[in-house]
């Protein structure tokens, strides 16, 4: 992703000898008052093609504070598929301070998302009523053929491998010989990507929910989600005040899916974003796709045993408080048409409903997500993609997996350590998507970026970490 003269004083890294530079001018982040220079570089959507269409792509440096920085920085890679990382990753900056102490820290925004030629397909116009965000249709062929249409951009030219190309010719245009790699989710397996294709570049990886090419999104979805919710059931029934307030959840959970498989229910409540009172109608699939995305934050995650009690009863409202926020803002901050280009590319090629059914029997989620894409994906067009085998790097490799995670558990940390021979792989406790702020990692992180020697850290001062207490009434958990 990248292009002309780097203006930027604190960088004093050699500059590449030849090639594209980038002109770089005070700008600002999202959720972030770091200072930052941003500025673009502009590459040809079709590599095989550089005379056809060009696309600029964002780049955003938070400049190292030492006087004479380390000639390697920290690019950090958002996830998704579709997050913008100059957008999403701001509120995660001030983790990197011992970091930015001595190296510059880099976002680009990854072909097609943010201000990078973005394939955005909102699925609701801002505003939209609760009524119209609790329906589980809005991943439609008519919208999404409607986006299809509207972009100035071949779909087929947005997959992982072609956006690490940009992210190296960014790394030359920066005058970097060689980068330090931080991915989070998503950008995990675009992170491995970048080791397999542009590995003689990268001095170290840190992989934060690691997503290998193994991981078969978003076919592998409803058995990590239900991995997940089975955690937070038995640890509720280990727990001798959650277990008191809330007896036999798990059966009374199962039994509150088929009630509103057979007639999802009606409940008058309150919109949090707007504080409008509305009749929304919640099925099956709806409150199954809302309690899988608390699941991701452990905190949040806290409060699935009253939301779950409380819809028993017919009370709704604190599932409604607690998961429409999240998913409301869901197609606005990420841009879905990346997303598909990835995963109809990568992932699932090759899959079928009945394998899509099969692999979600028994769960919580069912198969609804992985049916929705592969309906998308049967007209989105595709580009070409490696298959999906394992990733080979002997570039040292922090792998971090929250013990709780719901969409990226410790397996797959574990299938990808098995060709990352210099690699230690941490499970977070008590934590779900997303470790790297969580108790001393930030400390670790940055004595990993100094010595480059995962196997030289001392993970014991993660072991006090546990999930956060369960919420036995709307005042908290008990004292």
């Amino acid at each position: 992703m990248r292009f002309v003269l780097l203006l930027l004083a604190a960088c004093t890294a050699t500059p590449a000898p030849q090639g594209p530079r980038v002109v770089l001018g005070p700008c600002r982040l999202k959720n972030s008052g770091l200072p930052a220079r941003c500025g673009t570089l502009r590459v040809p959507e079709d590599r095989a093609h550089p005379e056809k269409r060009q696309i600029d792509l964002r780049i955003a440096v938070v400049p190292a504070l030492a006087r004479e920085p380390a000639p390697d920085p920290l690019f950090l890679l958002a996830g998704g598929p579709g997050q913008a990382a100059t957008e999403a990753l701001g509120p995660l900056l001030g983790v990197f301070e011992r970091v930015r102490r001595t190296r510059d820290l880099v976002m680009v925004d990854q072909r097609g998302t943010g201000s990078s030629n973005p394939l955005r397909c909102d699925l609701h116009e801002p505003g939209a009523p609760l009524s119209e965000r609790l329906k589980t249709d809005a991943i439609n062929e008519s919208t999404f053929k409607k986006c299809l249409a509207g972009y100035d951009a071949d779909p087929r030219f947005y997959t992982s491998a072609i956006a690490m190309q940009d992210l190296d010719d960014v790394r030359a245009a920066l005058g970097y010989a060689q980068i330090n790699l931080w991915g989070g989710s998503y950008g995990t397996r675009a992170s491995l990507v970048y080791l397999r294709d542009h590995g003689e570049h990268a001095r170290t990886a840190i992989l934060d929910g690691v997503a290998p090419p193994q991981l078969v999104l978003p076919l592998n979805f409803a058995a990590d989600a239900q991995r997940s919710i089975d955690l937070l059931f038995s640890q509720c029934a280990a727990d001798a005040a959650c277990a008191k307030t809330f007896p036999a959840l798990s059966d009374r959970f199962k039994q509150l899916l088929a009630s509103l498989e057979a007639t999802p229910a009606k409940a008058h409540v309150q919109d949090p974003l707007t504080g409008a009172w509305s009749d929304v109608e919640i099925s099956r699939e709806a409150f199954a796709s809302g309690l899988r995305g608390v699941l991701y934050q452990q905190d949040l995650a806290s409060l699935v045993p009253l939301m779950v009690d409380s819809a028993t009863k017919g009370d709704f409202a604190p599932f409604i408080a607690g998961t429409v926020a999240l998913g409301g803002g869901f197609s606005h901050s990420i841009s879905l048409g990346m997303m598909f280009s990835v995963v109809c590319a990568e992932d699932l090629p090759g899959v079928t409903q009945a394998q899509a059914d099969q692999e979600a029997q028994g769960t919580f989620l069912g198969p609804r997500i992985a049916r929705d894409f592969l309906r998308i994906c049967s007209f989105w067009p595709r580009g070409e993609a490696p298959p999906q085998a394992p990733i080979h790097s002997d570039v040292p490799t922090l792998l971090l997996s929250g013990e709780l995670d719901p969409v990226t558990p410790p397996k797959w940390a574990d299938l990808a350590a098995k060709t990352l021979p210099h690699s230690a792989r941490f499970t977070v406790p008590g934590v779900g998507h997303g470790a790297t702020a969580e108790g001393c990692l930030p400390q670790l992180i940055a004595q990993f970026l100094d010595k480059a020697d995962p196997k030289a850290l001392d993970a014991s001062c993660l072991t006090p970490l546990k999930r956060p207490p369960f919420f036995v009434s709307f005042a908290g958990p008990t004292p």
